[in-house]
């Protein structure tokens, strides 16, 4: 069931103690990359059985060439004394430590560097989770010690990492695809609110190339750029969830304070679900899309990925705002405070809809169910009617045809040529090894696509009705605060009704997998997810850190 979901629905359609050992740096000398790959040709999954590991394209020299250049002699022992202040703290406590003479900004931003470099130069450690580290975050740390009292917003001093389909100065934008490899663009609408706002763009992170709209069954968390994301709980074990896997890699591995991902359907909740952390799938218009590589402008959007929920809500309110460039963004209230009211919820308030498939087909979400009774939430059992998404593909493969030609005109760099997707399919068959090693069927579909307008909008429109009807009825005839489902599962569903979803760590199969359990609210009710996650998670407290991390 859960492959099925994660393959059809969520990625074809769209998809704890404090370590202080040091991490031995030196591989084994029989470690090799083919050697891998031979080990995984036999994987049960065909998308982890992989082609390659290392981007043939981008070296890790490539990647960290600039990022030392201002580290000024920051040493492994540094990178211990700092450790009890930074690793697996949310930002109120990190900054409470900045606040106390701790920690410096500075000292912040040079820790996750070097962690960075640490655990990503060595081959038995490597998660190729990051694209490109920001040349210029040093110093813009340096000027948020020297300026403290420019702004007051949470996130100020806070190294951040974007998905590497999100548009942002001091590292090209390439969505994972080399034909973006030059593509040095102006800043996303939301990079520039997070940056009004203080926060520190340390990098970009790794993702399933073009969001994994380009090739067909092939690895979540591979790009051409950024090679192949590996999940730290199970390093060529488990799969990363896709496509923000970098972003929800890193989040795991702690190399940042917190990412942003972007989501179709599916492709922030997949990876938070895969690595254990908080993933939120904004409602479409609370976030700005404007400088964002797009798949579909009816159904994407941003949203943040964190290891706690009060740093999720501290990133939504640092990323939230109108835009003239995104009307849909006009839809979205105003003035809500994500933060201040995060615990007002107790557990024992909530009332639940637990789909009754799940409670016979996954023991954990059974047992996690059990658990919320157990503390006092009200949960009510439901089952669903079969729910057919006739058309969803079409839908994709209409907005792909437009949205990413209209990229290509407004938003990419100026060494990026105007193009169609047909051009980017020409350009990648002219070396197919090293630019699209497993096909890139989806783009091929999308540009053979020939889904009418008129019948377009007839599609959106039944599709957002059934979907909505999935859910609505039993939310009012319950009365429910929102909808338990499992991972991605249902994903496409939501993001077709247009209802945002929440990822929280529900715990690990007895292989150690992770597995998540994802509240489903209706339109623009983040506020109030945000509020049952953070009672989820005083709760029980499920997240745990992955071993070597």
């Amino acid at each position: 069931m859960r492959l099925f979901c994660l393959s059809l629905i969520c990625a074809i359609l769209f998809s704890c103690s404090i370590h202080t050992e040091k991490v031995v740096q030196t591989p084994s000398s029989d470690w090799n990359e083919e050697k891998q790959l031979a080990i995984n040709s036999t994987h049960e999954s065909p998308r982890m059985q992989y082609k390659l590991i290392q981007s043939k394209f981008k070296s890790k020299a490539d990647v960290q060439k600039y990022a030392t250049r201002d580290m000024n002699g920051f040493s492994e022992s540094d990178y211990l004394r700092l450790m009890p202040f930074i690793y697996e703290q949310d930002i109120p406590t990190i900054q409470n430590h900045v606040k106390k003479g701790n920690l410096t900004y500075e000292n912040l931003a040079k820790w996750y560097i070097h962690r960075i470099i640490k655990f990503e130069s060595n081959p038995e450690t490597a998660l190729h989770a990051i694209i490109c580290l920001n040349e210029n975050a040093i110093k813009m740390a340096k000027y948020k010690d020297a300026n403290k009292s420019e702004n007051d917003h949470p996130i100020y001093g806070m190294p951040i990492l974007l998905k590497d389909n999100i548009n942002a100065s001091g590292c090209a934008t390439t969505a994972g695809a080399i034909v973006l490899a030059a593509n040095q663009t102006d800043e996303a609408s939301i990079v520039s609110n997070l940056k009004k706002k203080g926060a520190v763009i340390l990098g970009k992170a790794n993702l399933s190339e073009w969001a994994y709209y380009f090739c067909d069954g092939c690895p979540l968390g591979y790009s051409a750029v950024g090679g192949q994301t590996l999940n730290p709980y199970g390093r060529f074990v488990f799969e990363t969830g896709g496509s923000s896997a970098g972003s929800g890699v890193a989040m795991a591995a702690n190399y940042a304070v917190a990412a942003v991902g972007t989501e179709t359907a599916g492709s922030i909740i997949s990876p938070s679900s895969q690595n254990s952390i908080v993933g939120l799938k904004p409602t479409v218009g609370l976030l700005s899309r404007t400088g964002i590589v797009p798949i579909s402008s009816t159904l994407d959007t941003p949203g943040p990925m964190t290891r706690s929920v009060i740093d999720n809500a501290i990133m939504l309110s640092g990323m939230a705002g109108k835009d003239k460039k995104d009307p849909v963004t006009n839809l979205a209230p105003i003035g809500i405070d994500f933060i201040s009211e995060l615990e007002n919820i107790d557990i024992t308030q909530l009332r639940l809809g637990a789909n009754t498939v799940f409670l016979e087909r996954d023991s954990l979400y059974k047992k996690t169910v059990e658990m919320l009774k157990m503390k006092g939430a009200t949960v009510i059992e439901y089952t669903p009617d079969k729910i057919g998404l006739e058309g969803f593909i079409d839908v994709l493969n209409y907005d792909m045809q437009r949205d990413l030609p209209a990229y290509f005109e407004n938003y990419a760099g100026t060494e990026i040529d105007d193009m169609s997707l047909a051009d980017v399919i020409e350009y990648n068959n002219q070396d197919s090894l090293l630019r699209a090693p497993y096909g890139q069927g989806r783009f091929i579909a999308s540009r053979d696509d020939k889904t009418s307008d008129s019948a377009i909008d007839s599609i959106k429109s039944r599709l957002e009705e059934v979907t909505r009807a999935h859910y609505t009825p039993h939310i009012e005839k319950h009365n429910l605060d929102a909808i338990l489902s499992i991972n991605n599962y249902e994903s496409a569903i939501a993001a077709l009704a247009k209802y945002p979803c929440l990822s929280m760590p529900m715990g690990y199969t007895p292989t150690g997998e992770p597995k998540a359990m994802t509240f489903i609210g209706q339109r623009f009710k983040e506020k109030e997810l945000l509020q049952i996650g953070r009672a989820f998670e005083k709760a029980f407290d499920l997240r745990r850190t992955p071993k070597g991390y």
